[in-house]
Formats: C-alpha cells, structure tokens, sequence
C-alpha cells in the first residue's frame, strides 16, 4: 500500500548552507515531500531521478552557481519543465532578469517569509498540475480522433495530415496562435462519429447504395453526440468541426443544410483540409489522386463545396501543406 506521503508533491531545496536548507524544511516538510542537495551538481543529479514537481534553488553556491544549475535543467529534456523558483538575498532588477533568462518562473528573497514561501509553491504547483491536465486532455482528444480513424484508414496518419493542414489554413485565415492551436488539436475528432458506422459500410470498396449513405451521413450528428455540449473551448469547438464539416458552401451538404457564413469557420477549415488528405490518399474504395487533380478540384469546388476564401488560402499555403503531407507520409 503507498504510503500518503509518496501522494504528495516532491519540492527539491538546494543550498549550500544547512540552516537555509532547515528554515524551508520547516516551512514545507508538512504538505510537500522534501529532497535536499548543498550543491549545483548534486541538484542536477537528484533532479534527472527524481523528477520533482518544483526547485527551490540557491543563487549564490560556490562552483556550479544557481543561474548555471538552472541553465543545465533547463537543457535536460527530462527536466526541463520542473518550474524553479530562485531563493536568493540577491534583490537588484538586474539579478532578476538574469534569474528569469535562465529560465526560472519566481524570485523569492532572504530572509524568507513562510507565508510568501507557502503561497508561491502553492501558486506553481497549481500551475504544473493545470498543465498536466491539459495536456491530458489533448491526448486523449487526440486518440479518440485516432480510434475513429482506424476504422477505415488502418494506420492513422490522416488525422495528423489534416489537423495540421487546418492549422496552417487557419493561420494564414488570421487566427490568433492560440487559435491555431486549439483547431490543431480539435480536428482530430472530426470524424469521431465514424465509430457508430457499421465496418461493412467504412470499408466498402465502391460507391455506397442510396440505404448505406443515408446511415453513413449519420457520423456527424453521432460525432457531436460523442463529444456532448462541454464547457471547455476545445470541445465545443471540436463538437462544431464534427456535426458540421460536410457542410457545403452553397448549402447542398448534410446534416443541416447550413450555407455560407452560416457554417462555423472551424468546420470549414477542416472541410478543405480534409478533402485535400483524402484525395491525394489511398483508401480502400479508391487510388490516391495526384496533388495537381485535387489542387484542380479544390479550385473548381471553391464557392460550390468550399469557402473561396478559404479554398484561395489553401492553395496558396499549398508548399506548407505538401511539407506536412511528405513529414506524415502513409508507409509503403
């Protein structure tokens, strides 16, 4: 049975004097888990190990000074995103701004206060775990997009292709970085909606009967489903991209019949993005086209399909898109 003090978070004290090490034990030994090193080098090592979720580190050590010590972790790929706090009665502006350039997150001066101590651990450790979620939550985005995937395009790669085709479009659309980022990883479940259609259906080599594309045109309003009405962006925004990326420009397309503007922008980024891939893909109803037949299509669709804003954007970004298609290639 793991004992509760294996629960909590594992702050790592470096300094080279012993009653600076004991004033912040007792400060924190209470809520955290302690490790202590006096030098730069032992520091390193018990980071690279232990991989504590927080640094409170000494400036001024003799040998390996606090700023190197930060340098060296911030390096390390295993240890380059514990934050570091640094703990020093250096107070000028200047000694800050190194601090920072080296890639700490706080400054705390001696003589230290234990409630300013407290709170700023607090506030990072806050910070790490509100990552760690994030993060989590866009891997499992991102493998849910990917199961769906695998039920008709065994090795995935598409839904890579095109979410950072949609990127790319969206950035030359104007959207802001963050933007960006959020369509990139919201693409990946557009096709979600796939895993409520029969494989009899995905995987038919030829056209699908009249009976099996009323069922295959169910996969967006299934998709929305799946990802249900969330409060987070990121999935209100993946939810729209599902239910309403085969939307046509000229309102032909399903399942609403939205036309134009009327059709959120996100899902027609993806619309184009995901033609293209398809297009210049192998799938088991059809050869890959060459890039300049589908470049021909998405010209021609542009206004009936497309936003031809969009589609003119796509075409211009067009080396980029090719990048991506070359870097995310289908194997052999």
């Amino acid at each position: 049975m793991t004992e509760l003090s294996n629960t909590k978070p594992t702050v790592l004290i470096v300094d080279d004097e012993p009653v600076n090490l004991q004033v912040l034990r007792e400060i924190l030994h209470k809520n955290y888990r302690l490790l202590f090193a006096r030098d730069g080098h032992k520091a390193l090592e018990l980071a690279a190990s232990e991989r504590p979720d927080l640094i409170l580190l000494d400036v001024m050590m003799p040998g390996l000074t606090g700023f190197d010590t930060c340098k060296q972790l911030k390096q390390q790929s295993q240890t380059q995103h514990i934050p570091v706090i640094f703990v020093t009665a250096l107070s000028e502006e200047s000694d800050e701004s190194k601090g920072f350039d080296c890639g700490g997150v706080d400054y705390i001066t001696k003589p230290v206060s234990p409630a300013i101590v407290r709170a700023r651990v607090r506030t990072h450790l806050s910070l790490v775990h509100m990552d760690e979620l994030r993060e989590t939550r866009l891997q499992i985005v991102q493998r849910l997009g990917l199961a769906a995937e695998y039920k008709d395009n065994e090795t995935g790669l598409h839904v890579i292709r095109m979410s950072h085709y949609s990127r790319i479009l969206a950035r030359a659309a104007g959207f802001s970085e963050a933007a960006q980022e959020e369509i990139l990883h919201a693409a990946p479940m557009h096709d979600i909606g796939k895993i409520g259609i029969p494989d009899a259906i995905l995987a038919k080599p030829g056209k699908l009967d009249a009976e099996e594309w009323q069922v295959m045109q169910q996969h967006p309003a299934i998709g929305a489903h799946i990802i249900g009405d969330q409060s987070t962006e990121l999935l209100q925004t993946a939810r729209r991209i599902a239910l309403y990326h085969h939307e046509k420009w000229d309102g032909s397309g399903y399942p609403e019949g939205l036309q134009g503007e009327a059709i959120p922008i996100e899902a027609r980024i993806v619309a184009i993005a995901d033609v293209f891939d398809a297009l210049v893909t192998k799938r088991p109803y059809k050869d890959p086209w060459p890039v300049e037949k589908a470049v021909e299509l998405i010209r021609s669709e542009a206004g009936k399909h497309f936003d031809p804003t969009l589609a003119e954007l796509f075409l211009q970004e067009l080396p980029a898109i090719l990048e991506v298609r070359e870097r995310w290639a289908e194997p052999d």
